[in-house]
């Protein structure tokens, strides 16, 4: 297993790495809408959220060597199932690929973000 790590997307905010290589397959890091510049979220709509998340997710996967078209498998959290349009609108234009997908609400999210993505690639 090899950890991921790249300053393209926002450092973990606990004791979990941004992502896993195990053989040629990529595990990401549930990502939020943290700017890896500033450490601040991303906008206070679910639109400008979900652009960053998808955004850090890509980060992630093209430092394992992977890319968003390789995707599999993605699990989004939205913190408001009323978002899910909108959400769509965004998820569509980065994950072009159509991977198998769980789409949940959860109760809170770190930061109080709106969203959260994950994914499983092959590299």
């Amino acid at each position: 297993m090899e950890k991921i790590s790249t300053t393209n997307a926002p450092a973990a905010i606990g004791p979990y790495s941004q992502g896993m290589i195990f053989g040629n397959m990529v595990f990401s890091s549930g990502q939020i809408p943290v700017v890896p510049a500033t450490g601040e979220v991303a906008g206070d709509t679910i639109a400008e959220q979900a652009e960053q998340s998808c955004k850090n997710v890509a980060a992630v996967l093209e430092a394992a060597g992977s890319s968003m078209e390789n995707v599999i498998k993605t699990t989004c959290f939205l913190a408001d199932m009323g978002d899910f349009q909108t959400f769509n609108g965004v998820y569509e234009k980065y994950f072009v690929s159509k991977p198998a997908r769980s789409c949940v609400a959860v109760k809170t999210l770190p930061k109080g973000v709106l969203c959260e993505v994950e994914a499983i690639a092959y590299i």
